[in-house]
């Protein structure tokens, strides 16, 4: 590769491990980077990052790399985890993981790389990218069920432009069948699910911590109270467990959803009838499209709101720059303000804004 240096972002993860592994067998020159974001023991008083970052150590040592420990949990707070809290206190439900990508992993990890003369950088997503005529274009995983595009669609042309994707082309089982031929300690280490920073811990008791909660009540359209909630922040959007809903003198049995939240009166709104939950279409502000803004305002094309959500038909209104109106061909349900909607065309992904309302 002429000599070509990429730095790899290690999490201490397979995905990250055989990524670096890939491209020190492609003839770069890698260096690996432990990013430390978060700076906070869980439950039983450990710091998951420390063993983390000791198993970065152990491949790095394994795969004959250098690397480097970061500690960028400054701009986490700053950037990311503030957002979050400001989210929920406004009735939202935030994504973290992808304004982590824009803010952090393809920030401050950018910068850092290029300061110690890195041509290029790549982390473990399962993504690819395709660089052409000065564009980048961002596409779908080849392993559909671990695509994480969603997670990336906020990011800009200059932060993919001198990204890879070293997994992108491959599916999860021959990743770690890759790690395992090469005696990697993290070829059968449990994948990280949920929210970095809450970890095993009770998302509920975490968020207590930085939100005051007070409780409130379960109330139907028509003006029924029919439970006591424990904070309107907490729930979602088609939510029906952990309501402790039942038992009601007169009330028909069924099931309970969350259909509407009313922040502002720390109302809850439920009800049995499921039809409530489902939307023609939704609203999305800060809209990043990839490579930039289409010429044509009005189009069709797949979407999905949540992460391995089945992408499904819509026709796009763009009715600024950064904001878009988008139509569903059938209706959805369960749609949370404070989410992102990601637009594809076959396997390239459009982009993605913050779904601010539907309809």
């Amino acid at each position: 590769m002429d000599n070509k240096t990429v730095v790899v972002g290690m999490s201490g993860g397979v995905d990250s491990s055989v990524s670096a592994l890939l491209l020190k067998e492609q003839g770069y020159n890698v260096v690996g980077l432990f990013m430390k974001n978060w700076d906070e023991k869980d439950d039983r008083g450990q710091c998951t990052a420390e063993q983390d970052y000791e198993d970065v150590r152990r491949v790095c040592n394994k795969i004959g790399i250098p690397y480097y420990t970061v500690n960028f949990t400054q701009e986490y707070m700053d950037n990311v985890f503030d957002s979050f809290i400001k989210d929920y206190e406004q009735g939202r439900t935030p994504n973290p993981d992808v304004l982590c990508n824009r803010e952090v992993k393809f920030k401050p990890f950018l910068k850092f790389a290029k300061s110690i003369g890195a041509d290029y950088i790549a982390t473990g997503h399962y993504a690819r990218i395709r660089h052409e005529n000065d564009k980048h274009y961002l596409l779908r995983a080849v392993d559909e069920n671990k695509d994480q595009t969603y997670f990336l669609n906020q990011l800009s042309q200059e932060q993919l432009k001198d990204v890879l994707f070293p997994i992108g082309g491959i599916c999860k089982p021959q990743v770690r069948e890759i790690a395992r031929e090469h005696n990697l300690i993290t070829a059968d280490k449990k994948d990280s699910t949920g929210i970095c920073f809450i970890g095993e811990r009770k998302f509920r008791e975490f968020l207590k911590g930085f939100i005051p909660a007070q409780k409130g009540n379960f109330m139907t359209e028509d003006g029924r109270i029919v439970g006591q909630h424990e904070g309107s922040m907490y729930y979602t959007i088609g939510q029906r467990k952990g309501l402790n809903i039942g038992g009601i003198k007169g009330e028909e049995e069924g099931r309970w959803f969350v259909v509407k939240k009313d922040i502002k009166n720390n109302i809850v709104y439920v009800s049995h009838d499921e039809s409530l939950l489902y939307r023609k279409g939704l609203t999305a502000c800060n809209f990043n499209f990839i490579p930039d803004v289409p010429t044509i305002k009005t189009f069709d094309c797949k979407a999905r709101y949540r992460h391995r959500q089945p992408l499904f038909d819509v026709k796009v209104e763009i009715e600024a720059d950064d904001k878009v109106k988008v139509s569903f061909k059938q209706p959805q349900r369960d749609i949370n303000e404070g989410q992102y909607v990601v637009l594809y065309d076959d396997q390239l992904c459009l982009g993605g804004g913050y779904i601010d309302s539907s309809f």
